[in-house]
Order: structure tokens, then C-alpha cells, then sequence
């Protein structure tokens, strides 16, 4: 049986260069090629793929892993997939908490796609070796890795929040914050929020900079 899948990316020639290279292989169908989160829950719903390849990134605005999320919530969930630009920690953590089955990169050989593509259709976990080489660098040093609630209020921190606004947008109080930034500083052999976000930025941890 071929695999279905819905393609999920705001690029036209993005979605037309995935659909041409799936025609290459017997076994995948496409069913839809959608270039907005609200189209692609409406088509998951609709057409029920087997896999979605979801994009991060809409009009400059990081919604796919929201996406991923309400997906995986749908019953009988397709295997959501992740292709992007995108490779930071926080990023991809993101998406894998969100639920996606695998995460690559755009620049990923044609071969590598269609496989992954296959082994998500699977249950498997499909992950680019960049990608994978990020997680088993945090699985090996724990004591030195932002957990994921640290990366989400360094990244709002990032995009120029204030304590008091993270606390809102994450439903916690303002001691909880200051408590994770205190955290975050020794982590990144830091002592202020700016030094913090220039450090991850360089280390990759956060991007969108």
C-alpha cells in the first residue's frame, strides 16, 4: 500500500518540488499540498494521511509545531513530519514535544526525504544527522543542556519580553521566571539576560536573531 501524504508549506515551489520528487517513488501518493496551518488541519481531518510534512516557519510566523501539536490531538493521527530551515535546540525540541515523528532539514538529499518519509509512515523516528547529533550532545551533557521550559523563556527573552510578559505567555509567576533565568545564566557562563541571548545565538541554541 502507498503512503499518503499532505504536504504543509507556505513556498509554492517548495510544494511543487516535494510533489515532483514523491512522483519518483511508487509507494508514496500526495494528497494535498496546502500552504497554511489552518488548510493542512482541515485537510488532515478531511483526507486522513498517513504523514504530514509540516513546515515550521509560515509567513515569517513559527506556527508548524502549534500545528503539529493539534494534529497528534486528532484520533487516529497521521505521523506528522518536520521538514524546515530551522536547527536550533530550541526548535527542534519544539516540535518533538509537539509530537512529530522526525525532523529534517531542507537541504536533506531526495533519498533521505522519501525514506523518511517511509520510516515515519512506520512509526519510526526519521532525524537529519545534524539533527540527531544536537540531541545526543544534550542526552550526554544534561548538566550543561537548557531544559525545555528554560529554551522557551530564553527565546522570549530573545525577542525582547520582559520578565512579567513570559510569566503571562507561559502561565507562571514572575519569581518562576527570574528562578529559570538563574538557571540559564551558570549554564551559558553567563551573569546578565543579554550576555544569555548572545551566547545561545552563538552556541545555536536559540536563532531567529
Amino acid at each position: 500500500m502507498s503512503v499518503r501524504v499532505l504536504i504543509v508549506d507556505d513556498h509554492p515551489l517548495m510544494r511543487t518540488g516535494l510533489s515532483a520528487l514523491f512522483e519518483t517513488d511508487p509507494q508514496i501518493e500526495v494528497i494535498g499540498a496546502v500552504g497554511t496551518t489552518a488548510e493542512a488541519l482541515v485537510e488532515a481531518r478531511r483526507a486522513r494521511p498517513d504523514v504530514v510534512l509540516m513546515d515550521l516557519q509560515f509567513q515569517r510566523v513559527f506556527e508548524g509545531a502549534v500545528a503539529t501539536r493539534e494534529i497528534r490531538a486528532l484520533p487516529d493521527p497521521p505521523a506528522v513530519l518536520v521538514l524546515t530551515n530551522f536547527d536550533t535546540d530550541a526548535d527542534i525540541i519544539e516540535a518533538i514535544e509537539a509530537g512529530a515523528a522526525g525532523y529534517l532539514l531542507k537541504d536533506a538529499a531526495p533519498e533521505e526525504i522519501t525514506a523518511a518519509i517511509h520510516a515515519a509512515a512506520a512509526g519510526q523516528t526519521a532525524l537529519s544527522p545534524s539533527v540527531a547529533t544536537r540531541l545526543l550532545a544534550r542526552m550526554q551533557q544534561p548538566h550543561t543542556s537548557l531544559s525545555a521550559r528554560e529554551l522557551e523563556v530564553l527565546s522570549l527573552v530573545a525577542a525582547g519580553h520582559s520578565n512579567t510578559d513570559i510569566a503571562q505567555r507561559l502561565h507562571l509567576s514572575e519569581t518562576t521566571v527570574k528562578s529559570h533565568l538563574a538557571h540559564i545564566y551558570p549554564k551559558l557562563g553567563v551573569s546578565s539576560r543579554t550576555a544569555a541571548v548572545a551566547a545561545a545565538r552563538e552556541a545555536g541554541i536559540i536563532g531567529r536573531g
